[in-house]
């Protein structure tokens, strides 16, 4: 049950930071990139460095930091509370919706829960840079989650980009141009690089072509 997930997330970056020197890492230039139930995570982790209550105690390295330098959301949930206001294939205020399952009860009927677990819910100005790439088409979590969490994260003045994907569904976007954009994405984040993002939309793929 939540927050167990993000406690999971904060302690692997923690880790990460305390072994940097043992793995040749740079402990200050961490990205984090999911899809799906992976984006709502490193969604968070984007969004939630310094909330006591999403840190967790786990591991023995409680004194390292768990922010992360910039995050690459794909398909993320970012707002469990309107995920129902928009077509989907999944009654995501059903008690046995993903949603549901991951809070403990109905998300409706349990309006503070569900705003615990949103991304959404701690958009502050000094969150880190986000790239968010989500299917127009998307069945299961609805393109609009995201046009929400950018709506939010450019109020607050954060860096952030949408690549919608024309005709995507849940994930299999086969086209070069959503990776050639990422890596331009991590390589100004993480090396300095001053390669523009565009956030024109890109057609979905056929399966089979790249």
């Amino acid at each position: 049950i939540w927050p167990a997930q993000i406690h999971d997330c904060k302690a692997a970056i923690r880790w990460l930071r305390a072994h940097a020197g043992e793995y040749n890492l740079d402990p200050d230039r961490i990205a984090v990139m999911g899809s799906s139930a992976g984006g709502h995570l490193v969604a968070m982790l984007g969004v939630s460095n310094g909330v006591e209550d999403l840190a967790g105690d786990l591991g023995p390295d409680t004194d390292q930091p768990s922010g992360v330098t910039c995050v690459v959301d794909l398909f993320g949930p970012t707002d469990l509370l309107s995920m129902n206001d928009y077509p989907s294939r999944i009654d995501h205020d059903a008690p046995n919706s993903p949603e549901s399952l991951l809070i403990g009860g109905a998300i409706q009927e349990h309006p503070d829960n569900a705003r615990a677990a949103s991304p959404l819910s701690y958009v502050t100005k000094d969150d880190a840079p986000i790239l968010i790439i989500h299917g127009t088409d998307d069945p299961l979590v609805p393109f609009n989650q995201s046009e929400r969490f950018l709506a939010a994260l450019k109020e607050a003045d954060v860096e952030s980009y949408l690549i919608p994907v024309e005709g995507g569904q849940h994930g299999g976007f086969n086209n070069r141009e959503i990776d050639r954009r990422i890596s331009v994405f991590l390589d100004r984040e993480l090396r300095g690089g001053t390669g523009e993002i565009s956030t024109e939309s890109v057609k979905a793929g056929k399966r089979g072509e790249n």
